[in-house]
Parts: C-alpha cells; structure tokens; sequence
C-alpha cells in the first residue's frame, strides 16, 4: 500500500468534514454524499498530530479515525448505550457504577472521536460542557457520598477543558476529605500532546493520589511528540496507566499488541486494561471474538514482561461492570498450563 500523500498546501488544522477528509486525500470523492450521512450522526475531528502518523487511508491509525458508511449499518447487538451510563447517572455529569468510585464527566469534547467509541452519540463538538451550575451539582452529589473514594474525570477528554476550568475542578476533588485518589483518563497526550501546557500540568497539583490513565491503540501512536508530552506528565510524579481497546485490523496480532505494551512500559506507563469492544452502533467492522482475544493475550504470556501484560477485560453491556476475560491457566482442582501449554500437576493448589 503506497504512503499517503498530504497536500502540501494543507493546512495544519483539525480536519471535520467530509471536505476535509477529501482534500487531504483520507477519502475519494465519489464517498462524499455518503460521509455527509454518517457526519449528520457521529462526529469526526482528525488532529494534526494524528494526522501525520497516517501513511494510508487503511492503516491502524486511519480506520480508528476515518469516517466509513459501514457506521450506519447497526447490529441487533449494539446498543446506543452499551455500558449503561444513562441508567446509572444520579445527576448530570455522574456515573456511579461501583460503589466506592464515581465517574465524573465535565464535557463530551474530544481531541479525536473513534469510530469504535462506546460514547459516540453522546460526545462531540457540541456534545456539551458541563455549565457552573451542573458542575455545581455534580460536585456537591460527590462531596455528599462520603463511600466515593476514588472520582475519574473521564467524558469526552478531561484534558480538553482550559487549564482554569479543570483547575477549578482539581481544587473542588482535592477538598474533599473521603476523596483519596483522582483519576484522568485521556487520549490528549498522544493525539494532541501541544495541548498539555506547564499551566495545565500546574492544575494537577494535589495531595491526593492524581493517576493518568492514556487510551493507546497501536504503538505508532507513541510518537516522539507524544512521548515527550507524556515524559513531562511523569516528571510532575504522575503515575501513568495505558488503556486499549481490541480492534480488528488495529491490534488485532501477537505482534502488534506486543510493541504496543512494549512502547508503553519503555514510556513509564503500565499497560492497564485491554477492553473487548462495547456493542456501540456502527462497530461490527472492529470486532475480534472473546476466543481469539484470549488467544493472542496468551500467546504473549512469558513473551512479555508481565509489566506488559494488561487484564483483559468487558464491560458487560447493561451497566453490569467490568470482569476479566483471562486468558486462565488452572485446568482442574490440581492442575495448571505453563505459558508454553504444557499442563503440570499440583498436590496443593
């Protein structure tokens, strides 16, 4: 497949529409009437920084940003809410899934929007920012639940609000005495690392435990801009975890998940979970079964370090939660598999 080549004359911009994807040569001419479609549902927005990892409109970085109609075509077993956030949301802004930790969600804006995302008739452009007196209300739902000890500020990208407004944020978490630990899950510092200021790491600053979990697909996305970026998030002594999710033709390999989790350890961040694909619309084309998945998670155990072994897991559509998948290595009452298959028997297990 021969590299694509960029229009010089392109400017270094967020690319949103079906214009966009044409003159940067992301889609042909002839898909036009068929990307106008798809944008009247979901968002599209392909950042420079992603942009210049692109080599061809089909390659693993460009099918988990490129708009396609196959989005429209919706399985019996997808679910415009597949993780069960609207059922389980007290008040605007709040999921509380697990009883010690609550989701807080200050926006739906993101730096890119997936094609596979699990949120995507929620977030966008317009998809919304959560206004003073929301966020008010969010806020005062968290400091009245003294069993959340754990808040993610997830959405849409938290790294996405000004440096002010996700300071204000930070200062209201940090003063809460059952909170303990804050959470950040992001995808800024590898699709739009320009974003992460000095002013805005200066927001992080807490006496609480401030965690950073990163959503990495492939490990082209560990770009050196990126690498960079997240080198300055882990001198201000933030721990870093690495999220993904299973796509075919993304990561779907022994190989490509091996320099994934490889890339993200030599990055100082510890390969977290690897998510079986939620059930969003317009997904099938990124699904790989459970049984293959298990496959290619044991195929690198004692491959890898076990710092680049994450846990497989699904969030079980409905609202359910999260369990792991395995793969699992206990054949009986006594008897385990080596990582090489070779079965052992164990008087005490």
């Amino acid at each position: 497949m021969s590299h694509l080549v960029k229009p010089q004359s392109l400017p270094r911009r967020l690319l949103r529409t079906p214009q966009d994807l044409i003159a940067a040569g992301l889609a042909p001419p002839s898909q036009h009437a068929a990307l106008q479609a798809v944008a009247q549902h979901y968002a599209t927005a392909i950042p420079p920084a992603f942009l210049d990892l692109i080599e061809h409109p089909n390659d693993p970085i460009a099918i988990q940003v490129i708009p396609t109609p196959a989005e429209l075509e919706v399985t019996p077993e997808e679910r415009s809410d597949p993780i069960g956030d609207d059922a389980l949301s007290p008040v605007p802004g709040i999921v509380h899934r697990y009883a010690d930790r609550a989701l807080l969600k200050p926006l739906l804006v993101c730096p890119l929007y997936c094609r596979f995302c699990f949120r995507r008739e929620h977030v966008g452009p317009d998809g919304g920012l959560l206004d003073d007196a929301a966020l008010e209300r969010a806020l005062e739902w968290l400091r009245t639940h003294p069993q959340i000890q754990e808040v993610i500020l997830t959405g849409g990208d938290p790294l996405m609000l000004s440096a002010r407004r996700l300071g204000q944020i930070m200062d209201a978490l940090s003063a809460m005495p059952h909170v303990t630990t804050i959470r950040l899950h992001t995808r800024v510092p590898v699709a739009a690392p320009e974003r992460v200021t000095e002013a805005l790491l200066d927001t992080l600053e807490s006496d609480k435990a401030v965690w950073m979990a990163v959503h990495i697909n492939h490990a082209r996305e560990l770009s050196e801009p990126a690498k960079a970026c997240l080198k300055q998030i882990v001198r201000r002594g933030i721990p870093l975890l690495g999220q993904s999710v299973l796509l075919r033709g993304v990561n779907d390999s022994e190989d490509a998940l091996e320099a994934l989790f490889r890339g993200m350890v030599a990055a100082r961040m510890r390969p977290y979970y690897l998510h079986q694909l939620d059930p969003a619309p317009g997904t099938a084309r990124f699904h790989v079964p459970v049984e293959e998945g298990q496959r290619l998670l044991a195929g690198l155990r004692g491959r890898v370090t076990g710092l680049a072994w994450p846990t497989y897991v699904l969030d079980i559509p409905g609202g359910y939660g999260k369990v792991p998948l395995g793969p699992g290595y206990v054949d009986g009452p006594r008897t385990v598999r080596d990582p090489e298959g070779k079965t052992h028997n164990l008087d005490r297990l």
